[in-house]
């Protein structure tokens, strides 16, 4: 009676240590990725299969979606979780050259008044040339796969010709819904909004797809992939728009540039596009406020909408 009440304790024991490992398995490894989640909640037509991988101590994630929006046809390719990065393979030694893909966005837009030293001086040197072009940056191979731009001749079937505020432009086909949607609440807000409906009446271009490099980087600005729109009015009235042409002309006091000397949309143009996933380019540091980027996984990672 002894050795089977023995053999039972001991059989609880290993299942409990089994259990306290699998714990602490799923605590280090975040199983699965839980960040993972946003993009699965952000993507619904895109199958993201997830695979623990002892030997890589990483997260396989095999994405699967529709060739186009709507197409039954379906194409795979593998990515490793990587912290956010989402990289092939061959690419995880590299790892750390890479941003994540879900970085801090703020809910509200900050006073550059209010930065410390520090953060100029940091922010100083991510703006510099040299910093740029040694700077993997962002990762694209997800963003390469899930908007086919491999190459200016693989997107541009992908790539419609429409309209936004009245002005003609070009978009990837992913974001036409949202990008309509955006468009149907600007024009809402105007009705009774005379700040919105100058806005409209004063915009010049709302250029999307355009296929170049970010400029002093070795990698592609959204513009290639059809998801950044820039609304550029037709005047600016001695306003800055974009960081590097602040800093061409006062060096690094772009940094700090008063708010009231940016050109900016108003803030209900603003929530409109963050309401349809698009992050608004004022906000980050190397500020670009005339440029909203389509990343719902970006303004729900931050709890936005």
């Amino acid at each position: 009676m002894k050795k089977v009440i023995l053999v039972f304790i001991n059989v609880l024991f290993c299942n409990l240590v089994f259990s306290l490992n699998k714990i602490e398995n799923d605590k280090t490894h975040d199983f699965p990725p839980k960040s993972l989640k946003l993009f699965e909640n952000c993507y619904p037509d895109i199958e993201f299969s997830k695979t623990y991988i002892k030997d890589d101590d990483e997260w396989k994630i095999d994405v699967t979606m529709p060739i186009k929006p709507g197409s039954k046809s379906t194409k795979t390719k593998t990515f490793y979780w990587a912290d956010g990065r989402m990289l092939p393979k061959e690419e995880l030694i590299n790892k750390n050259q890479y941003w994540s893909l879900l970085y801090e966005y703020d809910k509200e837009l900050k006073n550059p008044k209010e930065l410390s030293q520090e953060e100029i001086e940091n922010m100083k040197k991510f703006g510099s040339k040299e910093n740029r072009m040694n700077t993997a940056g962002t990762p694209m191979f997800f963003f390469d796969f899930l908007y086919d731009a491999y190459s200016e001749k693989i997107i541009e079937p992908h790539i419609l010709q429409t309209t936004f505020l009245g002005k003609k432009t070009k978009i990837h086909e992913r974001i036409a819904d949202s990008l309509k949607k955006v468009e149907t609440k600007i024009n809402d807000i105007k009705i009774n909004d005379e700040e919105v409906k100058n806005f409209i009446e004063t915009l010049a271009t709302t250029d999307a797809y355009f296929w170049r490099q970010i400029a002093n980087t070795n990698r592609k600005s959204f513009h290639s992939y059809g998801i950044a729109v820039d609304c550029l009015p037709k005047r600016l009235y001695g306003k800055q728009t974009y960081w590097s042409w602040a800093k061409a002309k006062y060096g690094d006091n772009w940094v700090i540039m008063p708010l009231e000397d940016r050109w900016m949309p108003p803030q209900k143009v603003v929530e409109a596009f963050e309401s349809e996933g698009f992050v608004w380019g004022g906000k980050w540091g190397i500020w670009d406020t005339m440029h909203f980027e389509y990343h719902p996984e970006l303004l729900k990672y931050n709890g936005i909408n």
